[in-house]
């Protein structure tokens, strides 16, 4: 038979009669821990860790200080150099030997720009100008211009001289049209590699393109030449 003072294993022992309590079974287990805030990763102190997180901070701000430099220097010298783009106007535009049959265009077209450079504190280099001439959308003909300079507030004479054999255009019956009225719309487009530059510590390169639009030739149907009408025309430059 069970002895009834022997006590059970996994809960306290009863308090003896003369006022003391039992001890613990040897065998018996002390109660788990569910909050050991030592033992768990997320509130221990991980030295490593901080040590990442304090360098990806500096690294941070060291780049974010270095854009802030960097940015108010470029301000800075905008401010300073004020770089514009260059201007260009179309001064002359002469045509002969032009001719329409059959949707092919023939001709020879001659044209004279002024490129004017209206900064005061850079020079600009013109190392690589494509010209071409259009009716409406169609490239007629195509040429190069030489290389040329420019210096601070000056202007420039350009010549671009076209020749075309047998160019196809699809409206070529809105040619004969405005023959008919008088005069023939052309534009002109051209691309520059340009480099802006100010003295030995600061230099640009840019893509510069030039269109000059609606710019009225006066031919009639039965002449094969022609010139500009209504003067000089300034052209759009964009980059």
């Amino acid at each position: 038979m069970a002895d009834p003072t022997r006590p059970v294993i996994g809960y306290p022992a009863p308090p003896a009669s003369n006022g003391t309590a039992y001890a613990a079974h040897p065998t018996q287990n002390p109660p788990p821990t569910y909050f050991n805030v030592s033992s768990n990763p997320y509130y221990s102190n991980h030295p490593a860790a901080n040590q990442q997180r304090v360098t990806f901070l500096r690294r941070l701000f060291a780049v974010i200080i270095g854009f802030i430099i960097i940015g108010t220097i470029l301000f800075i010298m905008w401010l300073v150099l004020r770089p514009q783009l260059p201007q260009f106007r179309v001064e002359t535009l002469t045509l002969d030997k032009f001719n329409v049959s059959n949707s092919m265009v023939s001709g020879n077209w001659d044209a004279r720009f002024t490129v004017r450079n209206p900064n005061s504190k850079i020079n600009l280099y013109y190392t690589h100008v494509e010209a071409a001439v259009f009716y409406k959308m169609d490239s007629i003909a195509e040429t190069s211009v030489p290389p040329f300079d420019q210096g601070k507030k000056n202007e420039t004479g350009v010549r671009a001289t076209f020749a075309s054999v047998s160019a196809y255009v699809d409206d070529w019956d809105g040619i004969s049209n405005e023959r008919g009225r008088g005069s023939v719309e052309f534009n002109l487009k051209m691309v520059a590699r340009v480099k802006f530059k100010a003295g030995a510590w600061w230099d640009r390169r840019r893509i510069v393109r030039v269109y000059c639009p609606n710019l009225l030739v006066g031919v009639s149907e039965n002449s094969l030449n022609g010139t500009l009408t209504g003067g000089p025309r300034q052209c759009r430059v964009g980059l």
